[in-house]
């Protein structure tokens, strides 16, 4: 497809996006690409344990620092820096301060994944919001 005008001003401005909420660890879709979601998300304090058993999950670090502890380690991540976690790895993200992230996993998918809701809490977010 050709750039037009029109397209050109269907620039998504990331900071912009992330200005328009304050809530911790609920993703804010921002963009679908065929049948994955592209989601900005502001993270702070620990996360819970869980994986998600049919789709790997993207990390994208805009601003701050993320530690996604793994059972036989943790991966940092810095500004700029991006790390699959493969599908069915548990995984526990910890954000000290304030970090930004964007995350890219199939539309429908848990933020909490195999965690069960009344173990993860108000960390369970909605789906699908934009």
């Amino acid at each position: 497809q050709r750039l037009t005008a029109e397209t050109v001003e269907m620039a998504i401005n990331l900071r912009n996006k992330l200005d328009l909420f304050e809530d911790k660890w609920s993703p804010k879709v921002i963009a679908e690409m065929n049948d994955y979601q592209i989601k900005l998300a502001k993270l702070e304090g620990d996360f819970v344990w869980h994986k998600h058993d049919n789709t790997d999950e993207v990390f994208l670090i805009i601003k701050g620092t993320l530690i996604i502890e793994l059972r036989d380690g943790s991966v940092t991540l810095n500004e700029g820096e991006m790390f699959v976690v493969p599908k069915g790895v548990e995984h526990k993200p910890i954000a000290a301060e304030e970090c930004h992230v964007m995350l890219m996993e199939p539309r429908g998918v848990v933020n909490t994944g195999d965690c069960e809701r009344n173990e993860a809490g108000e960390l369970t977010a909605d789906n699908d919001v934009w």
